[in-house]
């Protein structure tokens, strides 16, 4: 159903073991959630995300990651929107994530994190239902269950959905390396989902190499660490976020953790101005230069922040590049984790 040849012939990478070949950049669908959630990015328009999406596909990009959480299902409702009049041959490959329930009453509650397999099945016929999809190509358990369902248990659901055909691919979000292992036991786990960045660094450390070692696709989140690394987030535009985005509440945003992060994005634009792109490429082209990693989510709300990093499809870094942000990476003080790929 989805078109694995970029029409502007952006460089892909094959997503583990499954048939899908990706684009080293995609979509990413959280902040046009829009806010009235817990973990919302303020009021988004709906117009200007359907024109971000369609620019996005436009210009090559050939898979979009959303989740059911995302606005309460409204992230889901939007790429639906979006993609309605693009051809079935061109559409891109729609990724979405389960086992994070709300509670409708109470829309700022934080989600529930529900491995419960019957509670996933319903969750994946809503989000058909929202995506107007009859099978969607690759669905992700969004954290770890903290509902006394054993990762054995929803694992083995998910792999279920895999082979009914609901699901095209199946994988893990936010899942440790152990936890990865014990999945793997049961079936392949397909990819994994983790936050990765210059500043959240961690999973290079056990994840990275694990997925890499096991034919596990990886497709980070947070590259450009949901602002801070786009070369144009600043401590003033920090103290003016609203209360209802979650950044304000964030130690990232805040204080000595935002002036070191600050001071690493910074750092990144002499390693942009050589390349002749923006710093938000140069920090998403970083998360792409480790082994093991498949493709980076990127966020957008706009057609002009699109162009703002879609560099980062095509850009490779120089080992003098990698080797000059190790050092900012040390010498700002920035994050946690491993500096350099190996």
């Amino acid at each position: 159903m989805a078109s694995t040849t970029p029409a502007a012939g952006l460089p892909t990478r094959q997503l583990g073991t499954t048939d899908m070949e990706i684009t080293r950049v995609g979509f990413g669908a959280w902040a046009i959630g829009g806010s009235d959630w817990s973990f919302g990015w303020g009021p988004q328009d709906d117009t200007d995300s359907v024109r971000a999406i369609r620019h996005a596909v436009g210009r090559g990009i050939n898979w979009i990651d959303t989740a059911a959480v995302y606005g309460l299902g409204h992230s889901e409702e939007v790429v639906a929107e979006a993609l309605l009049d693009i051809p079935a041959s061109e559409r891109p490959y729609v990724f979405t994530k389960c086992g994070l329930v709300w509670d409708e009453s109470d829309r700022a509650a934080p989600p529930r994190r529900v491995g419960d397999p019957a509670s996933l099945r319903r969750e994946v016929e809503d989000s058909l239902r929202r995506l107007r999809v009859e099978r969607i190509d690759l669905y992700q358990m969004h954290w770890p269950a903290n509902d006394g369902t054993p990762l054995e248990e929803y694992w083995q659901a998910l792999v279920k959905l895999r082979k009914e055909g609901k699901v095209r691919a199946v994988g893990l979000s936010n899942h440790s390396a152990e936890q990865l292992a014990v999945a793997e036991a049961i079936s392949h786990v397909d990819t994994l989902q983790p936050p990765f960045s210059a500043i959240a660094r961690d999973v290079a450390s056990d994840e990275l190499p694990w997925c890499h070692a096991h034919g596990t696709g990886v497709i980070v989140y947070s590259p450009m660490q949901s602002g801070l690394l786009t070369g144009k987030f600043t401590a003033e535009r920090a103290a003016a976020l609203p209360e209802d985005d979650w950044r304000s509440r964030s130690p990232n945003y805040t204080g000595d953790g935002l002036r070191r992060n600050l001071a690493l994005a910074d750092a990144l634009r002499p390693v942009a101005d050589r390349h002749g792109v923006s710093v938000a490429s140069v920090a998403v082209a970083w998360t792409l230069a480790w082994p093991g990693v498949t493709g980076a989510i990127v966020g957008a709300r706009s057609p002009e922040q699109v162009d703002g990093w879609l560099a980062a499809a095509s850009l490779e870094l120089t080992q003098a590049d990698l080797k000059e942000i190790a050092d900012a990476i040390t010498a700002t003080g920035a994050g946690s984790g491993p500096v350099m790929p190996g």
